[in-house]
C-alpha cells in the first residue's frame, strides 16, 4: 500500500510491521511525531504505549519490556538520548535487544531544534560507560525510515543488543511516498527472557557481574558477537563509483544532496561518485576502500564538525587524501555550495 507519510511516522509503521509491541518515550522536537504515531498505532495491534515522566524512565521501561522478550523501542533527540545513555549501557550489558530512534538536532546542550548529525560519536562510539557497541542504521528517506527500523529489530534480536536508528531532523520531518506490505513476523525464540512460566522463573536479567573473571568472560563473549556483526552486517549504497576519481561520502539528508551534486558534476565532466554508509556501525570500511580503489581523493560531508570523518580515515589508513566539509547549526549545504568543493578537490582541477 502506497501512502504519503512523514519520516517520524514511518518509523512506527515499520516497527509495527516488525512486531514491536511496546513503546516508551518522552516527546522532544524534532522527534515528537514518533511518540504521537506510537500512541496511535501500538494500541491498534494490542501493543503498549506509555509516555514516561522522563527519558531516563523511558529507557528503563524499555529494559523491562525487553527482559520479558517483547520487541520494544523508544525515540528521542540529542538531549533525550544523553539522558538514556546509562540505560543503553545497561541494555547492552544485559544483552537485551531493543530499538532506539535518534532524530538528531543541533547541539551541544539545548542547541536548537534544527537538524544536525552531531550525535554520531554518542551513538556510533557508544556514549555510555563500559565496553559495548550499538548497532546503528542511518535512513536517508521516508521509505528507509520504515525499512531500516524493521532491519534494526531483526539485528537487535540476532545479536541481543540495542540497535539505533540514527538520522537527522530533515529525514524525520519530511513527507514522501511510503510503500508498505504486510509481512509475517518471525521473531527468534527467547529462552533467556522472563516470561512468567515455570521454565523462565529462574531467569534474572541483570548486567552486574561481580567476579572479575566472570565479567571478563562476559565481555569476551560480547566482543565475539561484535566481531561477527562487523564481518557480516555492513551495508552501503554506491552511485557512479566505478570510474570515479573523487568519492563523496555522506549519510542521511547529506547523501541526498551529494547525489544531486554528483549528477551535476558528471554533466560538467567531473568523475565524481557517491558512497553512502547505511550502517554506521558496523561501518562499511572494506566496501568504501574497495569502491574507491580508482579514486584519487575522498571528500566527506557532514552536518557536524567531522565525526564520521574519523571512520572514513580509518578505512583508508592514510592511503588516500581525505578532505572534509561540514555545516552545523541546522544549515545544510546546497548543490551549488558542494559544486564549489567538488571543483576545488577534483583531481582534474589540481
Amino acid at each position: 500500500m502506497r501512502q504519503l507519510c512523514k519520516g517520524n511516522v514511518a518509523v512506527i509503521k515499520g516497527a509495527v510491521l516488525a512486531g514491536c509491541r511496546a513503546y516508551y518515550g518522552y516527546p522532544i522536537t524534532p522527534a515528537s511525531e514518533v511518540a504521537e504515531a506510537a500512541a496511535l498505532y501500538l494500541p491498534e495491534v494490542g501493543g503498549t504505549f506509555v509516555q514516561a515522566e522522563s527519558e531516563t524512565a523511558a529507557i528503563n521501561m524499555v529494559y523491562g519490556a525487553a527482559s520479558a522478550g517483547v520487541r520494544a523501542m523508544s525515540a528521542s533527540s540529542g538531549p533525550g538520548l544523553s539522558l538514556m545513555q546509562e540505560g543503553i549501557s545497561y541494555l547492552a550489558g544485559s544483552e537485551l535487544p531493543c530499538v532506539i530512534v535518534d532524530i538528531m538536532r543541533g547541539g551541544p546542550g539545548l542547541g536548537n531544534i534544527a537538524p544536525e548529525q552531531s550525535d554520531y560519536f554518542a551513538m556510533v562510539k557508544g556514549g555510555g560507560h563500559g565496553n559495548y557497541r550499538n548497532i546503528v542504521v542511518a535512513p536517508a528517506s521516508v521509505q528507509e525510515m520504515a525499512d531500516l527500523t524493521i532491519l534494526a529489530f531483526e539485528l537487535a534480536d540476532k545479536y541481543r543488543n540495542p540497535a539505533i536508528v540514527l538520522t537527522d531532523g530533515f529525514v524525520g520531518q519530511m513527507m514522501e511516498p511510503l510503500d508498505l506490505e504486510y509481512r509475517e513476523i518471525v521473531a527468534p525464540p527467547k529462552p533467556w527472557a522472563v516470561q512468567g512460566t515455570a521454565e523462565t522463573r529462574k531467569n534474572m536479567i541483570s548486567s552486574i557481574v561481580l567476579e572479575p573473571d566472570e565479567l571478563e568472560e562476559h565481555q569476551r563473549r560480547m566482543e565475539a558477537k561484535y566481531i561477527r556483526c562487523q564481518q557480516t552486517e555492513p551495508r552501503c549504497e554506491e552511485h557512479l563509483t566505478e570510474d570515479a576519481e573523487l568519492i563523496l561520502v555522506g549519510f542521511g539528508i547529506v547523501s541526498r544532496v551529494l547525489r544531486s551534486a554528483v549528477d551535476q558534476a558528471r554533466k560538467q565532466g567531473i568523475k565524481a561518485g557517491l558512497f553512502r554508509p547505511i550502517t554506521l556501525w558496523p561501518f562499511p570500511s572494506r566496501e568504501l576502500a574497495a569502491c574507491s580503489a580508482r579514486a584519487e581523493k575522498i571528500l566527506v560531508v557532514e552536518l557536524s564538525n567531522g565525526q564520521m570523518l574519523e571512520d572514513v580515515r580509518l578505512a583508508f589508513n592514510g592511503s588516500k587524501p581525505i578532505e572534509f566539509y561540514g555545516r552545523v547549526g541546522g544549515n545544510v549545504p546546497t548543490v551549488e555550495e558542494l559544486m564549489v568543493k567538488i571543483e576545488e578537490h577534483s583531481p582534474a582541477s589540481v
